[in-house]
């Protein structure tokens, strides 16, 4: 196939996710204004120019979960691997809970798609990531952004996003070490007991209802989590640090309205509450946490963006 008969360019935006919530576990996700940007050409080999966050890591090309995910569709599929030059823009924390794996594995299926020819629905997509990332809260709500919640049943992917998310304001806390999500996964326990079973679909129901309502007041009871994060928090220590702030009385002027571990953490998820300004969550932040701890302002995301360049 010669230069001119390759398909055009294709550029993705895919957001950063939050997976879980407190107890949506496996099965909530939330988009987040942090974004992996992919340029991809056709090339006469592989190569990668990429800039922003851990841009030395996205700009190797062995063991890239991008390239070779896009590799392996093309190979299963039957269909010829085009080199490509890729430039990555990357904004997303990596190994910090932030669904980075999510929106690499995304950006492979998709370049897979485009330059094979595969015509992938959205639904083949969401599904064929959620089978290479093994569970679907990040990669349906990295695709389909905003506030998202996933059901696996027989290989497909049942998904529903909430249109007009709430303009709610959050606070991510990222500390200096990564966590490997095999690792906090290997910290669960194999079953859990009726009681904690109910605590958390409870609160996953509510959890839903504040997001489909715009109920900020209702964060501090639907993010309370008894599936993972008393497992994960010695691991977590900023979970340790920062999860009674949710609890704080108004009268010691409560900043947060709830706070969750970020998908598998390290990083820690926090809503401000109503009236609370950007400047007083960080001062409160700045009170307890190191300075080797980022403390970034988020707000809830659109969904992936394609354009053909």
């Amino acid at each position: 196939m010669s230069a001119r008969q390759h398909p055009r360019g294709l550029r993705l935006s895919l957001p950063a996710t939050s997976a879980n919530l407190g107890p949506g576990f496996d099965a909530v996700g939330l988009a987040i204004s942090m974004h992996l940007t992919v340029e991809a050409h056709a090339a006469p080999a592989f190569a990668i120019t990429a800039s922003g966050r851990d841009a030395e890591l996205c700009a190797v090309l062995e063991n890239n979960l991008i390239v070779d995910t896009y590799a392996d569709m093309l190979h299963r599929a039957g269909a010829a691997v085009i080199p490509l030059h890729l430039t990555i823009h990357n904004e997303i924390p990596l190994g910090m809970g932030c669904g980075s794996s999510a929106a690499a594995l995304l950006a492979g299926v998709a370049l897979a798609g485009h330059f094979g020819g595969l015509k992938l629905t959205d639904t083949d997509l969401v599904a064929e990531a959620s089978r290479r990332e093994g569970h679907p809260d990040n990669v349906a709500a990295c695709w389909y952004g905003g506030f998202t919640v996933s059901a696996a049943s027989d290989g497909k992917i049942a998904s529903a996003t909430f249109p007009g998310d709430p303009a709610w304001e959050m606070l991510l806390a990222v500390p200096a070490a990564s966590l490997a999500t095999r690792t906090a996964r290997a910290l669960l326990p194999e079953s859990y007991s009726k009681a904690d079973t109910v605590f958390n679909v409870q609160r996953v129901a509510l959890l839903t209802a504040a997001f489909a309502q715009g109920r900020l007041d209702l964060l501090s009871t639907a993010m309370q989590d008894r599936m993972h994060q008393p497992y994960r928090a010695d691991a977590c220590p900023l979970l340790k640090t920062l999860l009674p702030l949710a609890s704080e009385p108004p009268s010691l002027g409560n900043k947060f309205a709830g706070i969750a571990l970020s998908g598998a953490g390290p990083s820690v998820l926090l809503f401000l509450a109503d009236g609370t300004s950007l400047l007083a969550a960080e001062t409160r932040l700045a009170a307890l946490l190191d300075a080797s701890v980022e403390v970034l302002p988020l707000r809830i995301a659109g969904g992936a963006e394609t354009t053909l360049l």
